[in-house]
């Protein structure tokens, strides 16, 4: 697709492609598309429905799930609706400022989320190691503001980027392809040395990911230390039962991010399979993590039947 409107080094619009060479397949690829997106936003809506009504769920652990959930509807949304406008209506048009303002939310939620499975894992520790002390430790407005030093780092850490980007020339093309505006693809786009922002995006996806991946694993080997110190073997696998739906969930981020990040960087695969790849990575753990807690969470699993008029069995 030729590149329209497009005469300066700034762009006041860009142009998303959408899956390069699967544009006769688009409007089949958008029903699996649509339909992770539908059960995305009924799992997370229920989830936060579930936890807001049931008391005995107003736990720590619980609380940062909600955060999570949230946050997860709003990546969703952020990517998803454009992405269907390109399958469905061809409508392949986004404002430079609306790019900007994409790249912003998929990057500082991204790394909301990477803050709060490391909140989870926290609350597992000192459940764990420290039972005693835990509903002192984790008061609900220590909870609190937790979750406000964790999006107010995703804020500062990713707000410079779309600054950045906005004052690199683009004088090759405004043609992006890709399904939505993703930092890297804009950087290439650049006719400009972009070794410094690339570092900088480096530095700060350390930050922002690698850092609280790093930590909670640390996290869990403790954790297991101290499960394994358990004197009898229901104790100690109550104690891992506890952590399992967090782990899942925590694999079911990490894995995709980790791979997408590094094949953007380092990849070699075909364009339409890294874009694949890279819609898995914002939709599919958004999808699975209501799922993986309504499965493995009794408590959740019957408020939720509650809520959708079921009687629990």
């Amino acid at each position: 697709m030729a590149a329209s409107n497009w005469t300066t080094p700034h762009p006041s619009t860009f142009i998303l492609l959408g899956i390069p060479g699967q544009e006769a397949v688009h409007i089949w690829i958008s029903i699996p598309f649509c339909s992770v997106y539908i059960l995305s936003l009924l799992g997370n809506g229920l989830l936060l429905a579930v936890i807001k009504t049931e008391p005995s769920l107003h736990e720590p652990m619980y609380l940062f799930l909600s955060m999570l959930a949230l946050a997860d509807l709003i990546i969703s949304t952020t990517t998803l609706p454009k992405t269907l406008c390109i399958f469905w209506f061809r409508d392949h048009t986004i404002p430079t400022n609306g790019c900007l303002a994409q790249i912003f939310l998929i990057h500082s939620i991204t790394c909301m989320e990477s803050g709060y499975m490391l909140a989870m894992a926290f609350d597992r520790y000192v459940a764990i190691c420290n039972p005693l002390r835990h509903s002192a430790i984790l008061t609900n407005q220590v909870v609190a503001k937790i979750g406000l030093v964790i999006v107010m780092r995703g804020a500062v850490l990713l707000g410079p980027h779309p600054f950045l980007l906005k004052q690199l020339p683009y004088c090759r093309t405004n043609v992006i392809s890709h399904t939505y505006c993703e930092f890297m693809a804009l950087v290439k786009l650049a006719c400009a040395d972009t070794t410094v922002m690339s570092a900088y995006s480096l530095v700060v996806a350390f930050l922002a990911g690698g850092l609280d991946f790093i930590l909670i694993v640390l996290s869990y080997i403790l954790i297991l230390q101290a499960v394994f110190r358990l004197p009898s073997k229901e104790a100690r696998h109550k104690s891992l039962s506890t952590c399992s739906s967090h782990v899942c969930v925590m694999l079911v981020f990490y894995t995709p991010t980790i791979f997408t990040y590094l094949s953007h960087r380092f990849g070699h695969m075909a364009p339409h399979i890294q874009i694949l790849i890279a819609n898995i990575y914002l939709l599919f753990p958004p999808m699975m993590n209501p799922i993986i807690y309504g499965v493995r969470t009794p408590a959740i699993r019957q408020r939720a039947l509650l809520i959708l008029g079921i009687k629990p069995a």
